[in-house]
């Protein structure tokens, strides 16, 4: 049975149900024509009127809702929404769009229709939504694991046949079409896969037409913001489930833009590759013809040429041409390069370790300061590691051809340093007093690179 003709069995209808059931809004119209009504509102719009009057022209039925303007504070206006055999009052605000709280809706009558379904299921099955994520199918065996070892067989194939062992297209489309949580499986148990731990990158979402959360297999109820979807795999959750996924996210190439300015993990685990394809691309450019060139990685490329290099990046990944046809100029790749770690979002020396480097840069007994650097490196994410591995091998290449490029492993720490590193909090007092740490970290790495790696 091919994945796109698998149907997955196993979600629960139960929340869906619930929906269907939820009451429908009911909107009282004022039968007069009210002064000064605000131009977003409609005729459901009742003025200045009081709670119990509020109350009385629902008149007890169940979805039934009106707008009135306060009494008690004047150009404050609430929205009258009988549910549960009770009038409820909300605060209803509008800024282009109406809302009461987080959600933000463009009419009245779906803000009306979202709160009644939210408030139906919510009552209905408190106790249900809090057990949700004790039961989880993503983990379990269930329609994913009955599509991995299909999808799985067909990337094994692929391994013998004469083209990229790297996960193509053509497997990419045939996961897509199931979803992104038999994406997730399928590519977990790829041999080629560079198994590095990413946390998911959630943002609110909202699904047009029916979804189920792919962790606990629930509907996500509501019209809109029903749940979080990754922008970097795809994957579809419940809010309060997105607590819960593991930080296994399989990054989708075709959601990754673009190379710079990407989170690099993100970008590793898209590619499946050990490190950022510009670190490998541009260290073996400048290894083939640079490492004797004077001023290496201290000279500057010209900025236009290297924004190019940037481009073809962005544009043509792993086919870029940076060849030296070209770009007979070694400046510009090793511009791109120190260009590519500026743009990181999070450096390569990341945020959280930053000021246990600096603080190990501090320790006066050499011996204990290159321990302690080898004990914060090993708190950086895995890509992290094995790109700065990658690249302090490469530079003490480098210094290796001191004689003819006139850089040692002082000058590059010097260049590199705030490259590779930044302080969390954007200050430039920060930054001017952490300089000579920073050049002293990169140079330790450099020079002991045979030691801490």
């Amino acid at each position: 049975m091919d994945a796109e003709e698998y149907q997955p069995p196993i979600w629960k209808s139960y929340l869906y149900q619930l929906q269907q059931e939820a009451p429908r809004p009911k909107r009282i119209i004022c039968p007069r024509e009210v002064e000064n009504r605000p131009k977003y509102y409609g005729r459901e719009f009742h003025g200045i009127i009081s709670r119990e009057q509020a109350d009385e022209l629902l008149g007890g039925v169940e979805g039934a809702y009106i707008l009135r303007e306060s009494q008690r504070q004047p150009g404050c206006y609430t929205l009258a929404l009988r549910f549960g055999n009770q009038t409820l009052n909300y605060r209803l605000f509008h800024d282009g769009k109406h809302f009461v709280g987080e959600k933000r809706f463009e009419s009245i009558h779906d803000l009306v229709t979202d709160g009644l379904i939210t408030l139906y299921i919510e009552t209905k099955a408190a106790e249900y939504i809090s057990k949700m994520t004790t039961n989880p199918i993503y983990e379990h065996i269930g329609y994913a694991t009955l599509l991995r070892e299909k999808v799985s067989r067909r990337l094994s194939r692929s391994k013998n046949e004469p083209r990229k062992t790297n996960v193509t297209h053509e497997e990419h489309t045939a996961v897509e079409k199931i979803s992104s949580l038999v994406r997730r499986a399928a590519l977990t148990h790829n041999d080629n896969h560079f198994n590095y731990e990413k946390t998911h990158n959630f943002k609110v979402h909202t699904f047009r037409g029916p979804h189920w959360c792919e962790y606990c297999a629930n509907f996500m109820w509501g019209l809109i913001a029903q749940g979080v979807r990754c922008s970097d795999c795809g994957l579809n959750v419940h809010k309060q489930c997105s607590k819960h996924v593991p930080n296994d996210c399989q990054p989708d190439l075709k959601r990754i833009k673009k190379v710079y300015c990407c989170d690099l993990t993100t970008l590793v685990k898209a590619h499946n590759t050990q490190r950022p394809m510009v670190v490998d691309i541009c260290i073996r450019e400048i290894e083939a013809r640079g490492l004797k060139s004077e001023g290496l990685y201290r000279v500057s490329g010209f900025t236009e040429h290297i924004e190019d290099v940037k481009m073809a990046f962005d544009r043509d990944g792993e086919k870029a041409d940076i060849s030296a046809n070209v770009y007979p100029d070694i400046n510009i790749i090793t511009g791109a390069l120190k260009l590519y770690f500026r743009d990181l979002p999070i450096p390569v020396i990341t945020y959280d370790t930053y000021s246990k480097f600096i603080d190990a840069a501090k320790i006066s007994n050499a011996d204990e300061r290159l321990e302690a650097v080898h004990e914060v490196l090993m708190l950086l994410p895995p890509a992290h590691y094995e790109t700065l591995r990658y690249l302090m091998i490469h530079l003490k290449k480098v210094t290796m051809n001191e004689k003819d490029n006139f850089m040692n492993a002082e000058n590059l720490g010097i260049v590199f340093g705030p490259t590779l590193m930044r302080p969390p909090e954007d200050s430039t007092l920060t930054t001017l007093h952490d300089m000579r740490y920073q050049k002293l970290i990169v140079q330790i790495l450099i020079e002991n690179e045979d030691v801490l790696f």
